[in-house]
């Protein structure tokens, strides 16, 4: 078993000055941490793997291809691999949990 907390998790991140903490890689997927703060500019690419999100917390927009819907703390989204995606108006940090498929990288 691994067990993680989001807590330890959000520090470790933000010790390395990164907006992303991959935290798990198995042979079928990978599991990290997003974090962009309000009003930060989202700079990913569309991805060759599929993905879901877990917003831990904060609120923003999401655009999904040609689709958009608002985010918030429990919103699950799934986003195929090879769509473009961005999280944005970034009105509240924004923590997300990201499941990738096959794992990323």
């Amino acid at each position: 078993m691994k067990a993680f907390r989001l807590d330890e998790l959000e520090a470790e991140r933000a010790a390395n000055d990164g907006a992303y903490l991959q935290f798990l890689r198995e042979r079928n997927m990978s599991v990290g941490l997003y974090a962009l703060n309000a009003g930060e500019h989202d700079p990913q690419n569309p991805h060759n793997q599929d993905e879901v999100y877990f917003v831990v917390s904060g609120r923003a927009s999401l655009t999904v291809g040609m689709e958009t819907t608002q985010v918030a703390r429990g919103s699950v989204v799934y986003v195929p691999a090879g769509v473009a995606h961005k999280f944005h108006h970034i009105s509240e940090d924004l923590r997300v949990l990201v499941v990738f498929s096959p794992p990323e990288g």
